[in-house]
């Protein structure tokens, strides 16, 4: 049956692996310029932080509705996400790759995230609770 399913699996082309390839890669240099961790950005757009990890190792797509959340959380239009980056863009993920961000410094944003998510489950609570509007 394996063998069947990898047979049947769609071959991608040249052009839509460079696509897939322009897409993570813009979204890893969207989300380093901001210093967003995967979590943070995931959090942002209502995504799994596998998803987003799927998405940027180039090992899943994405719908029109998840292109569409990534350019409002980027302040970007989508197209920018599927476009063909210059040389120095290239660069620039690079040096962000090597910046000296410790690991201390995402652990902040991220905590920070759960936080604000558990505080406003406990609110909803205890409005449901007292029966506050």
């Amino acid at each position: 049956m394996a063998k069947i399913k990898n047979k049947m699996a769609k071959q991608i082309t040249p052009e839509e692996q460079a696509i897939k390839d322009f897409l993570r890669n813009n979204i890893k240099k969207y989300r380093r310029r901001r210093n967003w961790s995967q979590f943070t950005l995931a959090a942002k757009i209502n995504i799994s932080t596998n998803f987003l990890a799927d998405i940027e190792a180039g090992n899943t797509w994405v719908s029109a509705q998840t292109l569409a959340k990534l350019a409002l959380a980027f302040e970007i239009q989508a197209f920018e996400l599927l476009k063909p980056q210059n040389e120095d863009d290239n660069l620039e993920i690079a040096d962000e790759i090597n910046d000296d961000k410790t690991v201390l410094n995402q652990f902040s944003q991220d905590l920070a995230v759960v936080i604000h998510e558990s505080l406003e489950k406990s609110v909803d609570h205890v409005k449901k609770q007292y029966g506050i509007a």
